[in-house]
């Protein structure tokens, strides 16, 4: 996109308007100065300062201007600080020629000048920022906000709950009531429709030729990739999010259960959904020490694959990890029995692990976090883990464990979460596990994996 002179000029008011500010405030603090007689060398210094303050008070409001006539603000808010501009570029003039003349009327006009500028720099600064950058932070009830988790996404309605607040993190800094790039607004359904300088943006049911698809899948350094590569970008899923919501008909109103919903968007409406909003405590290591682990006890076990490694610094609790172990076998768990004093957490996910060897493991008391994931367990061996008093986390996920196994475990006053997701446990009888655990998170579900600066973020079409 070719850029017309008026607007290659305009971008240039961010860099230049820092130099009157910079100058003509210094300039302020010579002629103060230079009103005492051992300062009074400051006053041709004075007289310079005011003379580079004013030209480039100039150069700023001219630049300002052709950025002000882009429609990329807001109108109101850039007029207040256009004129004061202009004014601070006026009153620099006069106080430069009333300062070289000795005009006694020069020290009105740099106490004038010196007001100007700090409102001028406010008004700018809230058109950039927004009309309470400058309070909010002063404000101990003011946090960040945070966009909480969908009790069930499937009640949600889409816009507000889903859409809206993707846009409202990564959109709204630049296309919002008091900024519009492009002439584009994103805060609203009548906006959205609207569309900016280019056009619309949104086409309904046409999610690859809508403008803003476009814009977030092109290459991080192309100069028309949205948002800019310096602000926060957009997630895989957040992009496929707004995708399929496009596709689905472009609603604002409806219900997520209203809509038709592919294979590849129901995680991505899962990881928004949270059982329970309340705030759990993360498992406890046990607060009575232990003496360390035998060291050939230790190289017993990672002779035969198993990963061990302290819980923590300075800590001689254990975890226990079989992922590189192969064909596993009885007396594989049986070797964790001469680390049962350290043992706390324990992960099993992916191997052959069956009831009998929960009988081994429920000797292991100190266990707080045990992953069974994907393992071949059932209600028969949950039994046994009645007998781990310290357990807090439980991974069943992929099981043959009922409701029924599950409800054995309530007394297990610890117990703060339990995955069940793809397990046997009937979507029915969620409820009634939620009753009888009430303490206890019940995560069915929809496990949203944070995006780290390291990870490998290239993002592919939804078909």
């Amino acid at each position: 996109m070719l850029l017309t002179v008026s607007e290659f000029i305009g971008r240039f008011h961010p860099v230049l308007v820092h130099l009157p500010i910079g100058i003509l405030l210094i300039a302020a603090v010579f002629y103060v100065l230079s009103l005492r007689e051992q300062y009074k060398a400051l006053q041709q210094a004075t007289s310079i300062a005011l003379l580079l303050g004013m030209l480039s008070a100039v150069g700023s409001s001219i630049s300002g201007y052709l950025l002000s006539i882009s429609g990329d603000y807001e109108a109101e808010m850039v007029s207040t600080h256009k004129w004061m501009g202009f004014a601070v570029a006026a009153v620099a003039i006069v106080s430069y020629f009333f300062h070289t003349r000795k005009n006694n009327a020069v020290k009105w006009t740099i106490g004038l000048m010196t007001l100007l500028i700090f409102i001028t720099g406010h008004s700018g600064g809230s058109i950039t920022h927004g009309a309470d950058y400058l309070t909010k932070s002063l404000s101990p009830s003011v946090e960040k906000k945070e966009h909480k988790p969908i009790a069930n996404v499937q009640e949600a309605v889409l816009y507000n709950d889903v859409v809206q607040p993707i846009l409202e993190e990564k959109c709204y800094s630049c296309h919002n009531a008091a900024k519009q790039k492009g002439k584009l607004r994103l805060d609203g359904p009548e906006w959205i429709s609207k569309g900016g300088k280019q056009g619309e943006v949104v086409i309904t049911g046409k999610a690859d030729e809508s403008e803003l698809i476009k814009r977030l899948l092109l290459p991080k350094q192309h100069e028309d990739h949205m948002p800019p590569k310096e602000k926060p970008q957009l997630s895989e899923k957040e992009i496929a999010l707004l995708h399929w919501w496009i596709n689905s008909g472009l609603s604002f109103d409806k219900k997520v259960k209203d809509l038709a919903q592919t294979e590849k968007i129901k995680p991505a409406l899962l990881s928004l959904q949270s059982i329970s909003n309340e705030t759990k405590e993360k498992p406890r290591l046990p607060e009575e020490p232990v003496d360390a682990a035998d060291a050939a006890t230790i190289k017993k076990l990672t002779d035969r694959g198993v990963v061990v490694l302290p819980v923590a610094q300075n800590s001689n609790y254990l975890m226990a990890n079989f992922v590189t172990v192969q064909n596993l076998k009885e007396e594989d768990i049986k070797l964790l029995l001469l680390i049962k004093k350290q043992l706390v957490w324990l992960k099993l996910g992916n191997q052959p692990v069956n009831d009998a060897m929960l009988a081994t493991i429920a000797q292991c008391k100190t266990i707080t976090r045990l992953d069974l994931n994907q393992t071949k367990i059932t209600d028969k061996g949950i039994v046994h883990l009645q007998q781990l008093p310290n357990l807090q986390t439980l991974n069943l996920v992929g099981t043959a464990v009922t409701a029924n196994g599950l409800l054995q475990l309530k007394s297990n006053k610890q117990l703060q979460a339990v995955y069940i997701y793809q397990s046997a446990v009937d979507k029915k009888e969620y409820a009634a596990l939620k009753t009888a655990f009430p303490e206890t998170i019940i995560d069915t579900g929809g496990y949203s994996v944070p995006t780290l600066a390291s990870d490998t973020t290239v993002f592919t079409k939804p078909q």
